[in-house]
């Protein structure tokens, strides 16, 4: 596969200005402003303008956010002559547009709530379009659509995949309305990014689908070149990002390298620009010292036109890139009267025709997570990209583990285990807190707290200097505490009050952040919610994206007795209230490390089980797994426990495994990040080279030098190793 190439072959949008790539191509042109009074749902207060979708919506059974995403596949895939190989989406709100109507109503029924995780876009898209690989949900806010884009890169140049479907889509919801107004960033007449009497931004919605292709030449009618991109962290506020825009400026500056373009060859900068005063100078500044001296090239932002679609507006601003460099035009900067003087950047005021070759494609989200992209056209052969052979996972080492249980945190629940009971109930709140800054304890609710614990205790001893740099977080349901309250408040009040710190921590990625901000870790910071495997999927995420550096591997849920019972069907049917979660510190380096760990699958498994054979391919056969483990854990979660249980069957009986394999759910508990927890004690079992009584037996087994597979079965398969140095 040496030499291949990465291809946006197709795409799909739907925006403000319209549906599909021609209606917004000639909407585009025009450059006229499509923000309007809020019109979606009822509003207390004056209706703010935002950028809403102006034509009717056909929601069937799905969400305005799966209808919007659906929608911009069809388009991206109408001519792919077949499923796509993997699917990742950038997406913050999910099912949330149903979810708020059915908790205004008080409706209790779990089935109503079925697609509110935020997860389950992605997997009506891969059920959709028949994908049976792996299937992604990347949730970091504002970024979200550029880092799902990253991520599908990396993926193709691993050589794991030849075609994905990679985008972001959101839709306009009262969390995302209502927090941003109580943040106070919302401009009442509109966003005018980088004007010098800008006041805010204006919340939109929208999907971009793009359908990336692997090749050694342009396919035919390929739309541009993706040559690169890169992640960062400021790892400096939950909301505000870093005054002088440094970790854009790396973000862009390491975009660049990863692509092998120079400064001086990007030709327009699609800027994040939303509009608020902090963020627009902020950017202006990390632009400016990009450039150090030199002519800044044409610059501008669409959200003045469209609003600022949240974990949409990365990919929507990729795809007006892309057409950028196929049509030869440079976009305005809607709504810009009088330039920001304080800004240094003269953004476009009109449409210009023009040649354009490579392009930047910035966006920035809460928890100051950067997302840049290099586009260049499709024709500009900038040479290879690297690709590794056959796609093979390449192992982390483990230099620091923790995890906290019903029992409490790492060293009461082995203890617990070694005494053959069980782990379900909800973290104790003294071992929670136990290893948090007091300020931490008051400021911080249940998850992020749970979070920013694992974390700390994984690399308790580490000093300055051997910290992780980067942070891969695993959650099915994000941050139920703050979501609830945020939005009881809201209800109670008849939509006139809400609180901007439990909207600041309701998003997916703030207990991400707060980790960055407290080891300062400045890589890529990113948060992987899919379903019972989100953990699985945030350290196959950091097989792609992580180099030499350290970083911090945390899965964690929380429980929360509001709506745990009516999102997670694990939960409403378990004998007791569970939660928890598990962290590992990892590295590429063995010296000092205590195991490790890789990860070897994961693929989407919405009907039949031949997604089995090629896990069973994946681990090497049926010899290679008999010899190279002396037990399985396995993940059958409750509500997909017929078919989990087929999917077992199938790989015991294509696999003859003679040594014993447990069921992990049944003494971790009905936690949708129970495997966090499972690998966690594996690698403690593995260090010790034996697996206590009670787990499997009544005496101690011995692992023989062997290691231990993670299988996790259901919508999603997924498999870890975890194995002695």
């Amino acid at each position: 596969m040496n030499g291949l190439r990465i291809f946006i072959t197709s795409m799909g949008i739907v925006s403000p200005f319209g549906e599909g790539i021609e209606k917004n191509l000639s909407t585009l042109r025009e450059a006229v402003p499509a923000l309007t009074p809020l019109q979606l749902f009822p509003s207390a207060h004056v209706p703010l303008p935002v950028g809403e979708i102006p034509f009717p919506i056909p929601h069937g059974n799905l969400p305005r956010t799966h209808v919007l995403a659906m929608m911009a596949a069809e388009e991206a895939l109408k001519e792919a002559g077949g499923p796509p190989d993997a699917v990742v989406v950038g997406t913050t709100t999910g099912g949330m547009t149903a979810t708020e109507e059915y908790l205004k109503q008080g409706e209790k029924d779990p089935v109503l709530y079925r697609h509110h995780a935020a997860g389950s876009v992605a997997e009506a898209i891969a059920a959709r379009f028949g994908c049976r690989g792996p299937v992604l949900t990347v949730s970091t806010a504002c970024s979200s659509g550029t880092a799902a884009l990253k991520i599908a890169l990396e993926l193709l140049r691993s050589g794991k995949a030849m075609r994905v479907l990679a985008g972001g889509a959101d839709a306009l919801c009262r969390l995302t309305y209502y927090g941003f107004h109580s943040l106070q960033l919302v401009d009442p007449g509109g966003a005018h990014p980088f004007d010098s009497g800008r006041k805010g931004m204006s919340v939109g919605e929208g999907a971009a689908m793009f359908l990336l292709t692997a090749a050694a030449a342009p396919p035919d009618g390929a739309v541009a070149e993706l040559l690169g991109g890169a992640l960062t962290c400021d790892a400096h506020h939950p909301a505000a990002p870093h005054p002088s825009g440094e970790g854009a400026r790396q973000a862009m500056k390491k975009a660049l390298a990863d692509a092998g373009v120079l400064r001086e060859e990007i030709d327009y900068i699609h800027l994040h620009g939303t509009g608020t005063p902090e963020n627009d100078l902020a950017e202006g500044r990390a632009v400016r010292a990009l450039f150090d001296g030199r002519s800044v090239p044409p610059a501008s932002s669409l959200k003045g036109a469209w609003g600022h679609s949240l974990a949409a507006a990365g990919a929507m601003g990729a795809a007006v890139s892309a057409l950028a460099v196929r049509e030869g035009f440079i976009p305005p900067n809607v709504g810009i009267q009088t330039p920001d003087p304080e800004i240094p950047l003269s953004p476009m005021d009109a449409f210009q025709t023009t040649d354009v070759r490579q392009v930047l494609v910035n966006s920035f989200g809460f928890g100051g997570n950067n997302a840049v992209l290099v586009l260049g056209h499709a024709g500009n052969g900038k040479g290879p990209v690297r690709v590794r052979e056959n796609g093979e996972s390449i192992p982390f080492y483990v230099h620091g583990r923790s995890c906290l249980t019903g029992a409490g945190d790492t060293d009461r629940t082995l203890d617990m285990l070694s005494r053959g009971e069980n782990l379900k109930g909800m973290v104790p709140s003294s071992d929670m807190s136990k290893h948090l800054p007091a300020k931490a304890v008051r400021r911080l609710k249940r998850l992020s707290r749970m979070v920013l614990s694992l974390g700390i205790s994984a690399c308790a001893g580490k000093r300055e200097g051997n910290l992780p740099r980067a942070i891969f977080f695993g959650t099915r349901w994000g941050a139920l505490s703050e979501t609830h309250d945020f939005l009881a408040k809201l209800f109670e009040t008849d939509e006139r009050l809400s609180s901007p710190t439990d909207f600041i921590g309701s998003v997916h990625n703030a207990p991400a952040g707060q980790a960055a901000i407290h080891f300062h870790a400045p890589g890529p910071n990113i948060t992987i919610t899919g379903c019972n495997g989100s953990f699985e999927q945030a350290l196959f995420s950091a097989g792609l994206l992580c180099g030499e550096d350290p970083f911090l591997l945390v899965g964690a849920d929380e429980y929360n007795e509001h709506l745990s019972p009516l999102f997670d069907p694990e939960a409403s049917s378990a004998e007791r209230a569970t939660d928890g979660g598990g962290a590992l510190y990892l590295k590429r380096k063995k010296e000092g490390a205590t195991s490790r760990v890789a990860p070897v699958f994961t693929g989407f498994a919405d009907a039949g089980e031949s997604v089995i054979r090629k896990l069973i391919a994946e681990l090497g056969g049926a010899a290679r797994i008999r010899e190279r483990f002396g037990l399985i854990l396995s993940g059958i979660p409750a509500s997909f426990r017929e078919q989990a249980k087929r999917q077992e069957e199938t790989f015991l009986a294509g696999t003859d495994y003679p040594h014993p394999l447990v069921d992990y759910r049944r003494f971790v508990g009905e936690c949708a990040s129970a495997s966090a927890v499972a690998t966690v004690l594996a690698v403690l079992f593995v260090e010790k080279g034996m697996v206590p009584a009670g787990l499997c037996g009544r005496t101690p087994a011995d692992l023989g030098g062997r290691g231990i597979l993670i299988l996790g079965f259901g919508r999603h398969v997924t498999a870890l190793e975890v194995t002695p140095c």
